[in-house]
């Protein structure tokens, strides 16, 4: 070998702290070969055979299979390319196993039985178009009533969950929880009983076609008299249920009576579903925008105002 240093498998085994049976291993599998024989019929391998051992120690611990470091080193492929396409590999693996952490977490908090541990499974486990046919059929039959209305785009869109490539954990329950209430008929029949007062609420000179919410308007009137302490039945509540039943007036264009407060009062308690703060509490966290403020305290708190000043 023109006095090049040769090692016996025990000095390999010395020099790279691996078994002298795992060097044989992989002298046996090609990956590590002899480069010449002792006398005595001994295999002896080059000083390259360290740096090969290193290599393929390292690839092992990676998780790359014997016949792939076979081929990087015999460089019969690339190194980087093999790294690029275990890397992908890897990447699939870890969202297969956030999902699979994603629903056992979910099922351990709520204490889930085998039939709904197997429905939130494959919830998690829809493609893209599964989830996006879900979401359109969802959102679709819930707002048909919008379809011609000019606000039907800005309120899908603002009620569109968007699960990212990559999502965390979090974003994960959050869509399976979504997902089961998106096949709640309770609450598709809430949201529907929304979109249709929205269409029948459409102000007559709303040229923009943009809906004219009573949300702001009424958490502006009625979270200082939550933070002072006002009885919906006080005096000091009259104020503010005449400024929201004015409000309420101006938009549709009608006299403040008794009629149109009991229809505010109708359109308040079909928004005051506990499932659809919860809605919008998922869509943030799974669109990755801030947390929403509840609107439940100003909805229970204007009801029972205007119950309270109705004629029995």
């Amino acid at each position: 070998m023109n006095g090049d240093t040769l090692y016996s498998i025990g000095d390999l085994a010395r020099r790279t702290g691996l078994t002298v049976k795992t060097v044989r291993f992989y002298s046996d599998a090609g990956i590590v070969p002899p480069a010449d024989r002792s006398p005595a019929g001994y295999r002896l391998y080059g000083t390259d055979a360290v740096a090969r051992l290193d290599l393929v120690r390292t690839l092992r611990e990676l998780g790359l299979d014997l016949s792939t470091i076979r081929k990087v080193v015999n460089r019969e492929v690339s190194l980087p390319e093999v790294a690029a396409a275990h890397a992908d590999a890897l990447e699939v693996q870890i969202r297969v196993l956030r999902l699979r952490r994603a629903v056992l977490t979910a099922v351990a908090k709520r204490g889930s039985t085998p039939e709904e541990l197997d429905l939130m499974h494959k919830l998690a486990k829809l493609s893209e178009d599964e989830r996006q046919h879900l979401i359109d059929d969802f959102l679709g039959t819930v707002f048909d009533v919008l379809h011609d209305h000019p606000a039907f785009a800005a309120v899908t869109r603002s009620l569109t969950p968007e699960l990212p490539d990559d999502p965390d954990a979090e974003q994960v329950e959050a869509w399976v929880e979504l997902a089961e209430l998106f096949q709640d008929p309770g609450f598709r029949s809430t949201m529907h009983g929304m979109a249709r007062d929205l269409a029948a609420d459409r102000a007559p000179d709303d040229s923009t076609g943009l809906p004219r919410t009573l949300a702001e308007a009424f958490r502006a009137q009625v979270t200082p008299a939550l933070a002072a302490g006002t009885s919906p039945g006080s005096p000091e509540a009259e104020r503010i249920v005449t400024a929201l039943a004015t409000h309420y007036a101006h938009i549709l264009g009608l006299p403040d009576d008794a009629d149109l407060r009991r229809r505010l009062v109708t359109r308040l308690e079909t928004m005051d579903d506990p499932r659809r703060d919860r809605y919008l509490t998922l869509l943030a966290v799974i669109n990755g925008w801030p947390a929403p403020e509840s609107l439940a305290p100003v909805l229970h708190w204007t009801i029972r105002a205007l119950h309270a000043r109705m004629p029995q």
